[in-house]
């Protein structure tokens, strides 16, 4: 049974948000309702964040008056807030940031994820500069030194992880909304990629993404992680910040290219996480030089060592290059990553060196288990 958009509206429209009996979908409070193929619901509801308290009961009823609906498999509710002219400023983080007068975002308040000792962001300023292929190389190069990994696909626009993992078919629901993660190579994963058909584009507005990105990350059955890796959607905006405000976040990690043009764009996110006090756990170039496959000639056709010495002007850590390669692009196009199908080939060897500076940097000691072994998919 195909459930619709004025399906869900219909049912809404039981839910009151006020004394004077004003119905939700009547209220202006409702963002877009969307419906994907596997009739999973998603929408949220606009709250000013001195209301958040009283709108969690209009959150809980209305998502479960979705969710009795017959042939509905799930629903993805949140609350969502835009800060307003007149909203008090926030108060400035005590990490160094932009100078005197720059409007800063209000600090994080995330709650921990239960069972999730670490979660850090995999970012870049912009798009291309191959930083899902790093984030997925990087949480099966943590995950061959012995550490329980996810990996959340935080990019709802272009979902890349089920590609780069060969991942198909659509997560299993537990109960109510609690989603159990897809499994790929040892790790757990999820992304937007396992709820919509392949070709669709998610045309969505900022509170959507939102609501989807939160929805996605609190609502799945990670279990026991030392480390969740998130690869974020490329830019600095609504979506970045939903991730750094509104989840705990250990830290982060940037990707670039070395060609000036990127690093302009890296420093931005770098400033983006200092604004709201996240650490930034490291530095990697991607694409640091090209290595031919037929005679191993290295030719730095992006330039080579700007994401170094970028890393060494803003006083963070530099954690590595990773070279453009064939090898790289065509175990990911495969679905095969290089960290899991050669494991001790010279890219692997790359990441896994990575991988270990990165948990040395956020646990301050190296992984202490033996390393599992990968199965092949």
């Amino acid at each position: 049974m195909a459930i619709t958009r004025d399906d869900v509206i219909n049912a809404l429209s039981t839910v009151k948000v006020d004394r004077g009996g004003t119905s939700l979908p009547g209220s202006g409070r409702l963002s877009q309702v969307v419906v994907d193929p596997t009739n999973r619901v998603m929408f949220s509801i606009l709250i000013d964040p001195s209301e958040a308290e009283r709108f969690e009961t209009v959150r809980r009823e209305a998502e479960g008056r979705v969710l009795a609906m017959p042939g509905v498999s799930g629903v993805f509710a949140s609350l969502t807030s835009e800060r307003g002219p007149n909203a008090p400023p926030p108060q400035a983080p005590q990490q160094s940031g932009p100078g005197p007068g720059t409007p800063l975002p209000p600090p994080r308040t995330g709650a921990a994820l239960p069972g999730v000792k670490h979660i850090v962001a995999v970012a870049s300023g912009k798009g291309g500069v191959g930083k899902s292929t790093t984030a997925c190389n990087l949480a099966l190069a943590l995950h061959a030194q012995g550490l329980a990994v996810g990996m959340l696909d935080a990019d709802i626009y272009g979902p890349s992880m089920p590609k780069l993992l060969g991942i198909s078919g659509k997560p299993r629901v537990i109960e109510g909304k609690v989603l159990e993660p897809m499994q790929g190579y040892g790790l757990k994963v999820m992304s937007i990629g396992f709820l919509i058909e392949a070709e669709s584009a998610m045309i969505w507005r900022g509170p959507m993404v939102q609501s989807a990105i939160t929805q996605m990350l609190r609502d799945v059955a990670w279990g026991d992680l030392d480390i969740l890796i998130v690869d974020m959607p490329p830019g600095t905006g609504d979506a970045q910040l939903t991730m750094a405000q509104a989840t705990p976040l250990s830290g982060a990690v940037i990707v670039s290219t070395p060609q000036d043009l990127a690093l302009i764009d890296a420093r931005r996110g770098v400033t983006m996480f200092k604004k709201v006090s996240v650490p930034i756990l490291g530095v990697v170039e991607n694409m640091a030089t090209f290595i031919c496959p037929n005679c191993g000639h290295a030719s730095d056709i992006f330039g080579h060592g700007g994401a170094r010495a970028e890393a060494a002007r803003l006083e963070v850590p530099f954690l590595g290059e990773v070279p453009l390669t064939m090898a790289i692009r065509e175990t990911s196009d495969a679905g095969r990553p290089v960290v899991a199908t050669d494991p001790e080939g010279p890219q692997a060897r790359i990441y896994r060196d990575i991988a270990q500076k990165l948990w040395a940097n956020l646990s301050g000691a190296p992984a202490g288990r033996a390393a599992p072994r990968i199965v092949i998919e």
